[in-house]
């Protein structure tokens, strides 16, 4: 809450500034075009040139009437503009000026706002004009009239102009404004006593809420002219202006909570009967009592729930009597189950006796046999689920070699190289020995090797990778593989572990996971997956 509501003051604030920025750039803009034409490539300027030049008393007479004449005018369509004079610097001489012009004017004392080879613009300062002791901005601008380089034009805002443009208050908040030209210089200071000035801005560089100084929050707006306009708002009064929006928010949530609690006793009086009687009906469900009456409550609203729910009874005891039904083909069912499991536990028992005679006879390569099969059928048929750590997964992968290696006519060499720091995380069962066996049975020759990597990508994904040194695969091949297509080595289970894979795959992570086959035809393949530490949305 209040997050929000310090955000919306800012925002307030900001856009205040941006308007006071806003209509300082338009009246400098305003001021400019004024400055322009009364120079000497304006429309006024060469009159000027002429009058200067004339020696004849007369011609100088008129053209002295037409300045003025063509001056009122451009003052007339320019409300906003106030004193207008031209200045002849080297004589510290005024030309045309509408207004009296005091007698201590002084351009050096003016504070500079932003300043070019011809023109220089002033912040808000006393007016020059001897009626007028408002703030003002102004321009002085080189007038260039051709062997003259001593005219310049100066323009200020009419009455009361710059104040109304920096108004002191936002939204019932005192509020002090600054202005700081392009050097970072404070020209003009609603507030002297703790930003003088010409002294330095404390902070050139952060617009926006900038800094808490001497007490204040300082907001600044930076014009596309490098000066900027500044409010200073006291600490106290901005925390002031917070406090007043809690205090009405809180009103508001009283006045919402009393008016709901008076609805809800209104409510309450007016269905309290109707649900009384309709609680006495769902305590008769409750008791089990299915063919009580219905009774009604002469609301024809009420009346049409009790209706329904006097069928919700009914339909309620004929699924019961289903439910029922089919408790009783469920125990029929477990019944079946446990016979069902009567048969893995037969055959674990019926390899474990194979295993001792096979001791006891000395057959040791027959024992390592039935052991690491009954190692790998315990592993596959497990009921605990369709997950497994890396390190159970490695070992049922060693025992499927131990067979194959047994079964084969040919020698094939196996590496299994894991992170022994990951070896505990969770992968889904039974992913690795598909990708083994397809090794095997699709490339695999004489004085093959198998490489099986499981390492830690990073610290979100988990690598695992089979790599074999057998006949390699086409391009086109991997991709009917990757993207289950019939091809001609279907009839041969060919792709069948790497279809699986990806099913489990997809369904554990959705996209997450990626599974991916690199080969040369010339030899070699490596099947690579990718799956993240966690199920995919936890």
């Amino acid at each position: 809450m209040y997050s929000m509501l310090d955000n919306k003051i800012e925002s307030g604030v900001q856009n205040n500034l941006q308007q006071v920025e806003l209509s300082l750039e338009n009246t400098l803009s305003n001021l400019n075009h004024v400055t322009q034409q009364l120079a000497f490539n304006g429309s006024i300027g060469q009159d000027l040139q002429n009058y200067l030049d004339t020696a004849d008393v007369y011609e100088k007479s008129r053209l002295e009437k037409e300045l003025v004449n063509e001056l009122n005018i451009i003052n007339f369509a320019n409300p906003s503009i106030g004193l207008t004079f031209y200045y002849f610097k080297n004589d510290h001489r005024f030309l045309f000026e509408n207004f009296p012009i005091k007698k201590d004017f002084d351009l050096d004392s003016l504070p500079i706002l932003q300043q070019y080879d011809s023109i220089t613009y002033y912040g808000p300062h006393k007016a020059s004009n001897r009626f007028d002791d408002n703030n003002v901005i102004s321009v002085f601008r080189q007038a260039n009239i051709p062997d003259r380089d001593d005219v310049y034009v100066y323009i200020e805002t009419g009455f009361k102009f710059a104040e109304k443009i920096l108004e002191s208050s936002q939204d019932g908040m005192q509020v002090d404004h600054l202005i700081v030209n392009d050097q970072g210089l404070v020209s003009y200071s609603e507030n002297p006593a703790d930003f003088p000035v010409g002294t330095m801005y404390p902070d050139e560089n952060v617009p926006g809420k900038s800094l808490k100084h001497k007490g204040y929050y300082l907001f600044r707006n930076v014009s596309n002219q490098g000066w900027s306009v500044v409010s200073v708002i006291p600490q106290s009064e901005y925390s002031k202006e917070i406090s007043e929006w809690i205090k009405q928010f809180a009103g508001f949530s009283l006045l919402s909570i009393a008016v709901s609690l008076l609805l809800g006793w209104l409510l309450w009086r007016m269905v309290y009967v109707p649900l009384t009687k309709f609680n006495k009906e769902i305590m008769q469900l409750t008791n089990k009592n299915f063919h009580s009456e219905i009774k009604t409550s002469q609301i024809p609203e009420f009346d049409h729930l009790l209706h329904q729910f006097w069928n919700m009874r009914r339909r309620i005891w004929e699924l019961l009597a289903e439910v029922e039904q089919k408790e009783k083909r469920k125990a029929d069912l477990e019944v079946e189950k446990l016979m069902y499991q009567i048969n893995p536990h037969f055959l674990y028992n019926t390899l474990d006796t194979v295993c001792w005679l096979a001791r006891l006879n000395g057959q040791d390569e027959i024992d390592g046999l039935v052991t690491s099969l009954n190692k790998l059928l315990h592993y596959n048929l497990d009921k605990q689920g369709q997950e497994t750590t890396i390190r159970q997964e490695i070992g049922a992968l060693r025992e499927y070699l131990n067979l194959q290696q047994i079964r084969y006519d040919f020698r094939f060499g196996v590496e299994i190289d894991a992170d022994a720091t990951i070896e505990n995380l969770d992968i889904p069962k039974f992913i690795l020995q598909p990708l083994v066996e397809n090794a095997l049975y699709h490339g695999l020759g004489d004085d093959g090797v198998i490489q099986v990597r499981v390492s830690l990508e990073g610290s979100s994904h988990v690598v695992l990778s089979v790599t074999d040194n057998g006949i390699g695969l086409s391009g086109e091949t991997i991709h009917k593989l990757l993207h289950n297509e019939r091809g001609e080595n279907k009839k041969m289970g060919f792709g069948i572990g790497i279809n699986y894979v990806k099913r489990v795959l997809s369904s554990r992570y959705g996209s997450e996971a990626v599974i991916q086959m690199k080969s040369n035809e010339s030899g070699g393949t490596t099947v690579l997956l990718r799956i993240p530490l966690q199920k995919a949305g936890v």
